[in-house]
């Protein structure tokens, strides 16, 4: 898993509660089980007007231009704000995928379904839960001024716009460190591959039919 690394980007506004997984990626994409490829339909059903399927070539079809990734500069951010319960419904880790093939690292949210939340750590996203009030205030800031950035700091946990607006934001420590340092759980699993090939090692002298080749 590549490490987080703190960077500044467009803030992509999607004004709603109760998001889930289905509209972030339907249902008709989950047959493939590899974490890339997801990006060109990440919100398919809202940001193109006809209905995709996998494998096809997104380039030339219809766009819905209301749409808040269909517009510039928005199609660009890496910061994704969303209201309350961002990421209910089905458990699909497909979800969190299509969102970081597209290349949004953060979602700044009022609160997250629980298996989601969990699935982003696991995949290099980060999930900033913010007070209901600092997300309005964000939303407003879109409306007011238009599109604007943020700068964010996992290190300082903070999201800083560009006006110098600061919001800190809480992360297990834990958790916090893996993103830093890019450690999935197969990741985590390996730190321990002497440990691992060590105790292999002596059940095969302690237990030693539990290794016969059954085969022969």
């Amino acid at each position: 898993m590549e490490k987080f690394i703190n960077y500044t980007s467009v803030v992509i506004p999607i004004d709603r509660s109760n998001v889930d997984t289905d509209a972030i990626i339907p249902k008709q994409f989950l047959k493939s089980v590899e974490k890339s490829g997801f990006g060109d339909n990440l919100f398919d059903a809202w940001r193109y007007l006809d209905q995709g399927e996998p494998g096809q070539d997104c380039s030339n079809r219809p766009l819905n231009s209301e749409f808040v990734l269909n517009r510039k500069p928005y199609r660009e951010g890496r910061v994704l704000l969303a209201r309350e319960n961002f990421g209910c419904g089905s458990s699909r880790e497909h979800a969190v995928w299509a969102l970081r093939d597209f290349g949004i690292r953060t979602v700044i949210a009022g609160s997250y379904a629980d298996i989601f939340f969990n699935n982003c750590f696991k995949n290099g996203v980060l999930p900033i839960v913010l007070p209901s009030a600092d997300i309005d205030a964000l939303f407003d800031c879109d409306k007011d001024s238009g599109p604007f950035s943020m700068e964010i700091d996992l290190d300082r946990q903070t999201a800083v716009t560009d006006s110098g607006q600061v919001y800190r934001f809480e992360i297990d420590d834990f958790k916090k460190e893996c993103l830093l340092e890019g450690l999935d759980d197969i990741a985590l699993t390996l730190q321990h591959e002497g440990d691992i090939a060590a105790y292999e090692e002596r059940r095969m002298r302690e237990v030693p039919w539990l290794f016969q080749d059954l085969s022969r």
